[in-house]
């Protein structure tokens, strides 16, 4: 018969595709878990990857973590409704994001007003917001990129303009606008792949059948524009982070092309339990006093 257990072991090697990384995960040894997904698929009478070469998730898999997510998600909403319901604090609110720079405003306000509630941040690639909302890992995400998905409720923040962010000496400097040809020979630093900066840098390039040329990867976003400042090349930059009182000294040039944006979204599950911290969270975001739309 099915165990917890073993349907979170499962979720791992979904997640993974990978036997060894997902032992290393775990904490136990493979042979053991090998057993554990062999005893499943046994159960299940269908295989849940396919086995030649690296192993892949299959579409019945795919169809069974789907459930897996979803009934374990409910079982850790019930845990939490439950101490919601017999305690006499807030609860906690779990925040997932690209980055959180944009939030340095909201969640100050938030703490200074509810000081008992507990706040957990965690970074997380749009591409796995759906997958941690449908399993109620985290209660709200903030997104710079769309995530086309059923059972999510989108709330949109903003839509702002996104520019290049060039040395102060950068012969571009003195410019106030440029287009994507232009910057087709320049060196960029950007973030990884997957985020959202790198997305639309990419993006933006293949529309015209360009290649950025990229000179650093950074996973630490909010030190993009220092590395800009630095002279290591040049980046796209939002608006917002233009705005900061403590952005770093580079020259910010309007890009000629409408796509050059982003659209900022706080996302929850439809039929997700929010705690009442989780709540008054979700409110103190869409209440900020976001910057305007850009055309």
């Amino acid at each position: 018969m099915m165990d917890l257990n073993s349907l979170k072991q499962f979720l791992v090697v979904a997640r993974l595709e990978h036997l060894s990384r997902a032992a290393e995960e775990l904490r136990i040894a493979q042979p053991s878990l090998s057993r554990t997904i062999a005893r499943l698929e046994s159960e299940l009478g269908v295989p849940l990857f396919d086995r030649s070469g690296r192993l892949r998730l299959n579409d019945t898999g795919k169809l069974f973590r789907h459930h897996v997510e979803r009934a374990l998600g409910e079982l850790d909403a019930g845990r939490r409704a439950v101490t919601d319901a017999t305690s006499h604090g807030l609860g906690t609110v779990r925040l997932a994001s690209e980055t959180f720079l944009t939030l340095t405003g909201p969640l100050a306000v938030f703490k200074r007003a509810h000081p008992a509630a507990e706040v957990e941040l965690h970074w997380s690639p749009a591409d796995d917001m759906a997958r941690r909302l449908r399993a109620q890992e985290v209660d709200l995400c903030l997104a710079s990129q769309p995530i086309h998905a059923d059972g999510l409720e989108a709330t949109q923040l903003f839509r702002e303009a996104v520019g290049v962010g060039v040395p102060l000496d950068h012969p571009l400097a003195g410019r106030t606008s440029v287009s994507i040809d232009e910057l087709a020979d320049q060196p960029f630093v950007t973030a990884r792949t997957g985020h959202w900066l790198r997305r639309l840098l990419d993006r933006l390039f293949a529309a015209r059948d360009l290649t950025p040329k990229i000179v650093c990867e950074s996973d630490e976003h909010s030190a993009i524009a220092d590395l800009i400042s630095a002279g290591l090349g040049i980046g796209l930059v939002p608006g917002l982070a233009r705005r900061s009182t403590t952005r770093a000294p580079i020259t910010w040039i309007d890009v000629d092309d409408p796509d050059c944006s982003r659209t900022v979204t706080l996302y929850r599950g439809t039929d997700s339990h929010l705690s009442t911290a989780a709540r008054l969270m979700h409110t103190t975001i869409t209440n900020w006093n976001w910057p305007t739309d850009v055309p």
